[in-house]
């Protein structure tokens, strides 16, 4: 047995001192400097090659042991809280939290974050530009519609490059989120419903995927990122939006005037599976039948007391077992996120204008800002040592929130009401920065009780979180055009969710072609503005350069099967005419099973690379 394999039997007992090896690190630092952990003593990993009872001085003694942000000291937790006896108990806990978080991520991004994001966009007036562009193409949500996608992901990947310690989970997620969803998800889609794949844009989506994926080999390869490569990034995915919107304009021209109509392919636009149940509204809308004859003024208290309940009850008695087992796990979430973040909804009559929630939210989500920002550091500040910034934003919200109520009435909404979709926008951009940093700490806290390196953490677990995850838009129930279909003109969703579930329901119910769009087009966006934007804003904050030192071969494992999957599909769709099906499903399921075991293989030193 090698060392490897011995590293993997303790590090899965959790018993014992754990075999040394030194985890990837891709740190940032000063030009011409060294690399950080170098300068800070031990690595917080040679925790567990100590005996049972140093572990707590070891840990608060130990710079690297640091967490940088987040609400709670998970390094600390496991090894100073809990006894060693107990430590099983605490790494079944986090597990359980890092579940949970994950939750939290997919449902702010898909309740909160990506409705007002649809909100700003029609107040935007960009619904019959850049949006519906994306939205009447077969590659969809290459602006808006990416972003509200992909909130979880980049958040992930910012968090994790503001810290050179967890930078490789970032790295590892980005790769691995790459293999899987090309691998996996396109394959699990070929399998349940062959398609017919759309030439053109597929091989624009794939080409500049790969441009990306080795723009990154490039920079990892180099060793660092530099503020040039940074702006790059993000001029690439621009250059992409105009590329996509150019290949749009063009296509319209050559079919006439006006929105280009659904083709065969493309029926009309899917509506989400759950449809009863609308983002962030409250739970009192069943439907037309279930409407009173005459109008009623509601109370603010009855407004108020309905707006917050986040079940619908009539749903609730019609969904099966598992389905109410989750949506339990899902309410205190949504509950919380009710409390705190406003939604505004441009496709209903009052614009879900609820008057005394909304004059609350006018309280509930300047303070979520400033005591979720950095921790709550500036939140708790005191002024001149005397008074809190907490103390100064509750008074001055709640002034503001009585002028509205008084100003205001329960049944039209004021002109200004589009503002809460900004401040909805932005206090769910801040639960999803909050719960993504969470996120990171418990891995890197992971990562140094199984001795794991944060890039294997990142391919796999961060990996598969972010594309798995719950329950996303997919398509309608009955095709457009039938009796049971929706609507000529249905209701689309902003965040037509490129999760692993909603893709392959979206392709069980007619729509495989947009499915596998999804796939290809989303990751672009993660990939280049996650890196871009993750470094970009690691150097203004600290330093002029990000040193990126990928001292395990598993990186180059990572990017080499990105980068032979894509290929494999730029050759072999081509070569299928473009018919997708079931035998391209299972080789690249098959590829993902291999790419995983190799993976694992090296990072428990079983298998060796030369490394450039």
């Amino acid at each position: 047995m090698g060392p490897g394999a011995t590293g993997l039997a303790g590090a899965l007992s959790l018993a014992g001192a754990l075999p040394a090896g030194p985890p990837l690190l891709l740190d940032t630092v000063p030009p011409g400097g060294d690399a950080l952990s170098h300068g800070r003593g031990l690595d917080c990993w040679e925790v567990r090659k100590h005996n049972s009872s140093e572990w707590c001085h070891f840990i608060r003694s130990n710079p690297d042991c640091r967490l940088d942000g987040g609400f709670l000291d998970y390094i600390d937790g496991v090894f100073c809280v809990f006894p060693p006896r107990l430590l099983p108990l605490a790494v079944t806990l986090y597990a359980l939290w890092l579940l949970y978080l994950f939750i939290i991520l997919g449902v702010t991004a898909e309740k909160f974050f990506c409705p007002n994001l649809s909100a700003i966009s029609t107040n935007l007036k960009l619904s019959h530009n850049v949006a519906v562009f994306s939205l009447t193409s077969p590659l969809h949500g290459v602006t808006f519609l990416a972003f509200g996608n992909g909130a979880p992901d980049v958040f992930s990947a910012v968090v994790a490059f503001s810290d050179p310690r967890t930078a490789g989970l970032a790295i590892g997620a980005i790769f691995g989120a790459g293999v899987f969803v090309t691998t996996v998800v396109a394959g699990g889609i070929a399998l349940v419903k062959p398609f017919t794949a759309a030439s053109r844009p597929f091989l624009r989506d794939v080409i500049f995927y790969m441009v990306a994926v080795f723009l990154t080999f490039m920079v990892l390869y180099l060793g660092r990122i530099r503020l040039g490569e940074a702006l790059g990034y993000l001029g690439l995915y621009v250059f992409y939006v105009l590329t996509v919107v150019l290949c749009t304009w063009i296509h319209r021209r050559q079919r006439g005037d006006g929105l280009v109509p659904p083709g065969p392919w493309e029926p009309e636009m899917p509506t989400d599976v759950e449809e009863p149940e609308p983002s962030g509204t409250n739970s009192g809308d069943y439907g037309e039948e279930y409407r009173p004859l005459l109008p009623s003024r509601e109370t603010s208290l009855r407004i108020l007391t309905t707006a917050l309940s986040p079940l619908d009850y009539r749903k609730w008695r019609r969904k099966p077992w598992y389905w109410r087992l989750f949506k339990a796990f899902k309410v205190p979430v949504e509950l919380v996120l009710l409390l705190t973040v406003p939604v505004v909804d441009p496709d209903k009559d009052d614009l879900n204008w609820k008057r005394p929630l909304n004059c609350l939210h006018i309280l509930t989500s300047p303070l979520l800002c400033i005591l979720t920002l950095k921790s709550g550091t500036y939140g708790l500040y005191q002024i001149q040592g005397v008074f809190p910034v907490w103390g100064l934003v509750t008074l001055v919200a709640s002034a503001l929130a009585l002028i509205i109520f008084i100003t205001t009435s329960n049944e039209d909404p004021p002109k200004y009401h589009c503002v809460f979709a900004f401040l909805g926008f932005l206090a769910s951009a801040m639960w999803i920065n909050a719960a993504a940093t969470e996120v990171v700490n418990i891995l890197r806290t992971l990562g140094v009780i199984f001795q794991l390196s944060n890039t294997v953490l990142g391919l796999t677990l961060l990996a598969w979180g972010n594309s798995i995850g719950g329950e996303g838009s997919a398509g309608p129930q009955c095709p457009p055009g039938t009796p049971w279909g929706p609507p000529a003109i249905p209701k689309v969703s902003l965040c037509p969710s490129t999760d692993t579930f909603s893709d392959l329901t979206m392709a069980r119910q007619g729509y495989p072609r947009m499915a596998f769009s999804a796939c290809f087009g989303g990751i672009i966006f993660n990939i280049l503005v996650g890196v871009g934007l993750g470094c970009l804003l690691q150097m203004t904050s600290s330093q002029p350069l990000v040193k990126l030192e990928p001292d395990s071969p598993l990186v180059w494992v990572l990017a080499g099967a990105l980068g032979l999957s894509l290929v494999f599909s730029f050759v072999t769709v081509p070569a299928q005419c473009f018919q997708l099906g079931k035998a391209y499903g299972i080789c690249l399921i098959a590829y993902y099973l291999v790419f995983l075991c190799v993976a694992l293989l090296t990072e428990f030193r079983v298998i060796h690379f030369s490394t450039p």
